[in-house]
């Protein structure tokens, strides 16, 4: 069972969200919830939930004011907000998931999918670290790849990202300077390796080039160079593990 506190200063916006939590995800308790964030801080230190809730506008103390009052922050975060302004901040502060009003029952499974998994093993962050390890280290051999009847050697750790066109792949340099290979975009993931990851049936980027994830008409990436690149469904709950763990 997961154990979880909603702090919202809107009474509705909780009752809301208890229904949805009630019948979309059994397997999580709402054991309290506050609309006074000042009293929310104090029954957050001492029941320790597994999970909060936390809506970021507030009168008096917005969220992240209140998350800086915590003793006790060994809990997931779900940032739950009308506005979708502050989600970097939230991921920033580790949020799980970054929820916008009012919440999608789907995105709130999602959230609390990555919840269970995270209880259930606690290897995902090594996880992360050991791909980029193990990409770091082979790094120094050249990917081959035809263009133009050509055989070009490229450095992975130059490479941000990757983009499908048909049975060619786009691929994008750190320099913003792109090239066109004749190669399928299954083989080309598959020669990148572990220090790459697919975001999208149409995109690959290189994991450690990403600055952060949003979640706002639909979640998307940005990278090192300030490109958004965006990021199915299917992969945004296994990316959000590898990307917060």
């Amino acid at each position: 069972m997961i154990n979880a506190i909603i702090v919202d200063d809107e009474s509705n916006a909780i009752k809301n969200l208890t229904w949805e939590v009630e019948k979309f995800c059994q397997d999580v308790k709402i054991i309290d919830s506050f609309t006074d964030p000042r009293e929310a801080v104090s029954a957050i230190n001492y029941l320790k939930p597994d999970c909060v809730f936390l809506d970021v506008e507030m009168p008096e103390m917005n969220g992240f004011e209140l998350l800086q009052k915590l003793h006790f922050r060994d809990f997931e975060l779900i940032i739950t907000s009308a506005y979708d302004q502050y989600a970097i901040k939230a991921f920033r502060e580790h949020a799980v998931d970054y929820l916008m009003k009012p919440v999608d029952s789907d995105d709130l499974k999602d959230a609390i999918d990555r919840i269970r998994v995270k209880k259930e093993s606690s290897g995902l962050g090594s996880v992360l670290k050991s791909m980029i390890s193990d990409w770091k280290g082979k790094e120094e051999k050249k990917l081959a790849l035809a263009m133009a009847g050509k055989t070009l050697y490229l450095d992975r750790n130059e490479i941000l990202y990757c983009k499908s066109d048909g049975n060619y792949s786009e691929i994008y340099f750190n320099d913003l300077k792109k090239e066109l290979f004749t190669i399928r975009f299954k083989d080309l993931e598959e020669q990148l390796g572990k220090g790459f990851y697919r975001v999208h049936n149409s995109y690959i980027v290189r994991l450690d080039a990403i600055k952060a994830f949003v979640n706002q008409d639909g979640p998307s990436l940005m990278l090192a160079n300030g490109t958004q690149i965006p990021v199915s469904r299917s992969r945004k709950s296994e990316l959000l593990h590898l990307l917060n763990h």
